[in-house]
């Protein structure tokens, strides 16, 4: 049924692609408003195998890989702290939800006149970006935990921090990771996009340089390859949680005996 489903998908997109380029060779569309597909992986493959893009690849990954530890750093903190203080729940989160409301883009250009010009403004703007999904999936996971096994933790006399460590995180372990799903794929969003401005490498700064040199070919090309490394970056992410689940997520029933030794 998977693989079904899979090659269904497949033919969906090679039929759209098929379209698509049909009518761009017969209505003669304008390779300055929409190239074919022939012509978007012709400009990609020239920059591959040219090593063009490579350079702005690089520099995408490591902004995107900086600012997503950062973030998932931040959020997962903050999230336990705000989630087990429920004063500072109160006091800091209409902050927090202020600070998301804000347009990241709009701050880039503050970012580059504390940090200057670089790398730092965009994996700040990315550790931003990803910081709130950890943050929120992390209060909630540790707000929904059992009851009666937060009452058995309680009743043999176990501290915060092994509760906490025990139990609260072991059994939020599945809702912290589909924030960090979540986070991860923002974070090349974050990337590209904190690229937009100062950036002088960079697949965003590249789109911007297709744009103004009105290489459309180029620009697709570009998001094409955008494309694939968040779809990459996700399953990567969603392998690693099979793992982390597999391996790190503690029985409760195995820390309940340790506690009562």
């Amino acid at each position: 049924m998977l693989k079904s489903t899979r090659l269904g998908s497949w033919l969906l997109a090679a039929l759209l692609l098929g379209l698509w380029e049909v009518l761009a060779v017969v209505q003669g569309w304008s390779l300055l408003v929409l190239p074919p597909p022939s012509r978007i992986a012709q400009s990609l493959w020239q920059g591959l195998a040219s090593g063009f893009l490579w350079p702005h690849v690089v520099v995408t990954l490591f902004e995107m890989l900086a600012g997503l530890a950062l973030g998932c750093v931040m959020g997962v903190v903050g999230g336990v702290l705000l989630g087990e203080f429920p004063r500072w729940r109160a006091v800091l989160m209409p902050y927090v939800v202020v600070s998301q409301v804000v347009p990241k883009l709009a701050l880039v250009p503050l970012f580059i006149m504390w940090l200057g010009f670089g790398w730092w403004p965009t994996v700040v703007v990315t550790a931003l970006i990803c910081f709130f999904p950890l943050l929120e999936n992390t209060i909630t996971a540790l707000q929904q935990v059992d009851a009666q096994q937060q009452e058995l933790f309680r009743l043999l006399r176990a501290s915060r921090w092994q509760t906490l460590w025990r139990l609260k995180l072991p059994a939020g372990l599945p809702t912290i990771l589909a924030g960090f799903r979540v986070a991860v794929v923002l974070s090349l969003v974050g990337a590209v996009v904190g690229e937009f401005m100062g950036a002088g490498k960079g697949l965003g700064a590249l789109i911007i340089a297709a744009q103004g040199s009105m290489d459309t070919p180029l620009m697709f090309a570009v998001l094409v390859l955008i494309t694939f490394m968040g779809w990459g970056v996700y399953q990567a992410a969603v392998q690693c949680e099979r793992g982390l689940l597999r391996r790190l997520a503690l029985p409760v029933r195995a820390s309940v005996q340790d506690l009562s030794v």
